[in-house]
């Protein structure tokens, strides 16, 4: 798979002067677009179209700094309209305008052409299984907060805490499907996964539509009191039906579940015929103190790969 996610960013390269159909770009390497801009900001640490501009902004400063074309004519050519949009994205990239980088050849910022390719780090085995699920519902109560790679997420943990005890018994007694307990949920708003892109957070529990139609009963009936007066006032979720890949783990919390989470987009994926799809990334774990060995389970939404024949 890495070599046909290689094979898209060659294409990608030799069309960065004109208008580019990234589903074209996906096709080569096999995937959805969804799945290739979710791929890429996994294994780059950018988002798609980030570095497409930083790789144009590339260009383009060596054609500014090279003085041979009008700046006008730079802009059309990497696909400006006017040079005042050109310029906003050129000095996004550079710090600097292209009027003031030519007139004083000032050193730029070079965004290199990215490969992937396969390194091999240590030896431990990924646990995984395939699970088919019916529709569900997750119900429970959500809050927007930043993704964080390394350490606690002061703002998830926040949200935890804000929970009292009489709604997350209530959550406990609607759970009767699996993932079984209190879970979490992280719905992606973009495509990016870099540090600081907002998800929605969900703490809550996995359930049937009848259960989950009571809570939003409940809630309905109780909406005109603050929702932190009203433990039954829980949201939902609707989760549909499909093909989940769920995968044991056990280290120091938070550091091993984020490892994971990361080799998951980064090995599993390019190594096995499955593709992650549209829906909410789940994770159910006894959070401990930072540091402290727990065991956790994540459930990633998939498909299997186009072009690969079922077993």
């Amino acid at each position: 798979m890495l070599e046909r996610m290689n094979q898209a960013l060659d294409y990608l390269e030799a069309r960065l002067d004109q208008e580019v159909d990234m589903a074209d770009v996906a096709r080569i390497a096999a995937v959805s677009e969804y799945h290739f801009r979710r791929l890429f900001s996994a294994l780059a640490g950018m988002p798609l179209p980030v570095y497409v501009r930083r790789r144009r902004m590339t260009l383009a400063g060596a054609e500014v700094l090279a003085g041979e074309l009008t700046l006008l004519d730079v802009a059309v050519r990497y696909g400006y309209g006017s040079g005042e949009a050109f310029a906003r994205a050129f000095r996004s990239v550079h710090g600097i305008g292209p009027g003031e980088a030519r007139r004083t050849g000032s050193v730029l910022t070079a965004q290199p052409r990215m490969s992937f390719r396969v390194v091999v780090e240590g030896s431990t085995a990924m646990r995984y299984r395939i699970v088919e699920k019916e529709p569900f519902r997750v119900v429970g109560r959500k809050a927007r907060v930043p993704l964080v790679h390394d350490g606690i997420n002061a703002a998830a943990e926040a949200h935890l805490e804000s929970l009292d005890t009489r709604a997350i018994v209530r959550m406990k007694e609607l759970s009767d499907r699996e993932p079984e307990g209190i879970l979490s949920a992280v719905v992606h708003l973009t495509d990016s996964r870099e540090d600081g892109a907002e998800v929605d957070y969900w703490i809550g529990a996995a359930t049937g539509p009848e259960a989950a139609a009571e809570a939003r009963d409940a809630r309905d009936a109780l909406e005109s009191v603050p929702v932190l007066e009203s433990p039954a006032a829980l949201e939902s979720l609707d989760v549909p039906a499909g093909t989940w890949a769920v995968f044991d783990n056990h280290g120091p919390y938070p550091s091993a579940l984020q490892e994971l989470w990361r080799d998951v987009f980064t090995h599993w994926f390019p190594s096995n015929p499955y593709v992650s799809r549209p829906g909410p990334e789940l994770l159910l774990t006894q959070p401990v103190e930072s540091g402290a060995e727990t065991d956790s389970q994540l459930w990633i939404p998939v498909e299997r790969r186009r072009g690969i024949a079922e077993a």
